[in-house]
């Protein structure tokens, strides 16, 4: 499906944006882990998420659906998971298929992960590696480190595992199997990634542990059911920062964005970038930080984004480099080679997009060098490589193009932002 996006004067207006991906991941998982029934509000009923609920309900848990963002998880415990009669297909969701290895790596059972093409190409060793250190048997394509994969899990022992990335999805599928692991679990990263994973096992009455910069959790800790709501997602509502602050004369709020400090890395960057941002009515919503962002249109200047600051905006690269397009000076994103493998190589699609429109972008190897100022060329065709990220990234950039641009294969928004072009619209 083709969507063609129009030029815009202006956007404003007060808007919700979608739950949290990553949390509406785990409110699904852990309440199927559960002793009761949790029940989840703000739920993301984008095609990822309800991958996740289509796997741990041919793992025999009870899910109810009472409406598009709301369900009933009837726990199955630690320990009631059953076989499943069928594959487990995780679609295009990273998330289901490394965090729930995690999972299934403590079940005394056999079953066999497998997603679609994106999902088949992507590394997912980083996780069964340290899994099978703890004595689950994980085979697959390229060595076992290729979907689709056949996990045989039970007997885990506890360990203590430096990961050579920092990943919340490889930290969350070990401390995950480590809930069914003899002993104590730990991970230690390189850099913090972001936290979600700890903060919601801790909402589930798990006692999860920190010291050394390495994060535990016990064997056989159960969880206890709980009411989640979901707050917007950050990465959703950075789409629409950028928008506004790109279009002159925009004043858009986004109401309810989690504002987990592990995830706020796109909004220190565009502050430093001299984005008119401001937080409003901060408040703590099962566990979470969450508050209402009122962005208008300002001038941006470049600016230089690596270090520490990567693992809390990854997934909002493909946007921050549109907004370096608009600044003044020089834009360099560097310690990012993490967008090799994701849905697709997103150095190399951003920087082939952007071009599209005629801006002046660099592709390194670890990231991208933006010159900004230019004035974005109409009649683009993007290709999204069945990417949201990119698709919804480029959307953003057409509106300050000089003409349409024409966005194919429109639908892989509906993984993240399901009404995203409707939204913009209503701006």
């Amino acid at each position: 499906m083709e969507k063609q996006i129009q030029p815009v004067t202006r956007l404003s207006g007060a808007v919700t944006v979608p739950g949290d991906k990553s949390i509406s991941h785990r409110a699904v998982m852990f309440g199927a882990l559960a002793d009761g029934v949790t029940r989840i509000t703000g739920f993301l009923p984008g095609a990822d998420c309800l991958s996740t609920v289509d796997c741990f309900r041919k793992l025999g848990v009870q899910i109810e659906q009472h409406s598009a963002t709301e369900l009933s998880v009837h726990g199955a415990g630690l320990t009631g998971l059953q076989e499943p009669v069928d594959v487990l297909d995780v679609g295009n969701s990273g998330t289901t298929a490394r965090l729930m290895l995690g999972i299934l790596a403590g079940q005394p059972f056999h079953c066999t992960v497998t997603g679609d093409a994106s999902i088949r190409k992507r590394p997912m060793g980083r996780v069964a590696t340290p899994l099978r250190q703890m004595g689950a048997h994980i085979d697959g394509r390229d060595g076992g480190r290729l979907a689709p994969l056949s996990v045989r899990g039970g007997n885990l022992q506890g360990i203590v595992y430096e990961s050579p990335v920092a990943s919340a999805q490889v930290k969350s599928g070990v401390l995950l199997a480590g809930l069914f692991a003899e002993g104590e679990t730990g991970v230690r990263e390189p850099e913090m990634s972001r936290d979600h994973t700890e903060r919601m096992l801790q909402a589930f009455g798990v006692n999860v542990g920190q010291r050394d910069g390495t994060i535990t959790v016990q064997g056989g800790s159960r969880l206890t059911a709980t009411d989640i709501h979901v707050p917007g997602d950050i990465s959703s509502a950075a789409f629409l920062l950028v928008a506004a602050s790109i279009v002159p004369g925009s004043d858009v709020t986004i109401r309810g964005v989690g504002l987990n400090p592990t995830r706020t890395g796109i909004l220190d960057v565009l502050l430093e970038m001299g984005a008119q941002i401001e937080v409003l009515n901060e408040r703590v919503e099962g566990g979470e930080p969450v508050g209402d962002l009122r962005v208008q249109g300002s001038p941006l200047r470049g600016t230089t984004v690596r270090g520490e600051i990567i693992p809390r905006l990854i997934d909002e690269v493909p946007v921050l480099a549109v907004a370096a397009t608009q600044a003044e000076g020089v834009t360099e994103i560097r310690d990012a080679a993490e967008l090799k493998v994701k849905e697709s190589n997103r150095i190399a699609t951003t920087a082939n997009e952007l071009r599209k429109f005629g801006a002046d972008v660099e592709e390194l190897e670890d990231g991208l060098r933006i010159r900004g100022g230019v004035k974005l060329k109409g009649g683009a065709v993007i290709e999204t490589h069945h990417d949201h990220r990119i698709a919804m990234s480029m959307a953003v950039a057409a509106l300050v193009a000089d003409g349409p641009t024409t966005i194919r294969d429109w639908e892989s928004v509906d993984v993240s932002f399901p009404g995203f072009a409707e939204l913009l619209q209503n701006l």
